[in-house]
């Protein structure tokens, strides 16, 4: 963390930087709705879905319902890392993630003693343990297939785990391929973000700005110019707000504004005179 930019400027974190914290990030009354629905659907379990192009904020809102989840007490809930992962590797995952010890290759032996840690969770705490998997449309078809059968029980009338699955347009796609119908039919909850209007960048940026301290960090001209550039994308509006912010504090500039953002983002820019 840059503490000479957090120190010129007041801020309590950079506001436009990766790492925001969750409790910072804006939820909007969509992401709040899908919040209190997981919030619902932890009693039974079962999987749950959001999707939307790169860049809408789905990340975003996986990391605010991650929040909230771990509010919740006597709850487990595992963030998968690697949904890339092969069979092996993933049960590696899930053991490290639910603290149980594990075989990899010996995954009937796996698979059992995983559900029995899922059911002595439910049986303590009334709720169904929390998967999390960002990026699910990297996941290996068998490993998607493993992860429905694991959370099924008593001939699939009972759910003993909640999966929530975060990914691009092509998690759709891949969600209507033969083999991974009956996950599709298995969906209870979905979230679908689209591109941001402008007015909805602004709301978001004006968010951050003042859960970091200083919501006049940059000029109302310059905030709507920024959501009018931003094509609807909340990462390419924060990417560009981030480099004005470093050039700023590079410059030593006290006023973030629009004749900064011509400078920086000059599609021409004039070479300079000797």
């Amino acid at each position: 963390m840059n503490k000479k930019l957090l120190n010129l400027y007041g801020l309590k974190f950079n506001p436009f930087a990766q790492s925001v914290p969750a409790a910072a990030l804006l939820a909007t009354p969509a992401i709040e709705s899908f919040c209190w629905r997981i919030e619902q659907q932890i009693g039974e379990g079962g999987f749950a879905l959001t999707t939307g192009d790169p860049g809408s904020g789905k990340s975003a809102a996986l990391r605010i319902l991650a929040e909230r989840l771990n509010s919740v007490p006597d709850l487990a809930v595992g963030l998968l890392t690697r949904p890339q992962a092969n069979l092996a590797d993933f049960y590696r995952e899930l053991g490290h993630l639910f603290s149980v010890p594990l075989s990899p290759h010996n995954r009937w032996n796996s698979s059992k003693v995983l559900r029995e840690k899922w059911l002595a969770h439910i049986e303590s705490s009334v709720h169904r343990p929390v998967l999390l998997v960002d990026e699910a449309q990297e996941m290996n078809t068998s490993v998607l297939s493993e992860l429905r059968l694991l959370s099924s029980a008593d001939l699939d009338s009972r759910s003993i785990l909640t999966i929530i699955l975060g990914g691009d347009q092509r998690l759709l796609s891949r969600l209507e391929e033969l083999d991974l119908l009956p996950i599709a039919s298995r969906i209870r909850s979905r979230l679908r973000l689209e591109t941001h209007s402008p007015k909805q960048l602004q709301d978001c940026l004006t968010h951050l700005l003042k859960a970091a301290g200083q919501p006049k960090l940059l000029t109302p001209s310059l905030l709507t110019t920024l959501c009018e550039h931003a094509a609807g994308n909340l990462r390419l509006l924060t990417n560009m707000a981030n480099d004005l912010l470093a050039a700023a504090c590079h410059q030593e500039r006290e006023l973030i504004d629009e004749k900064l953002y011509f400078e920086i983002f000059a599609l021409d820019p004039k070479p300079k005179k000797s």
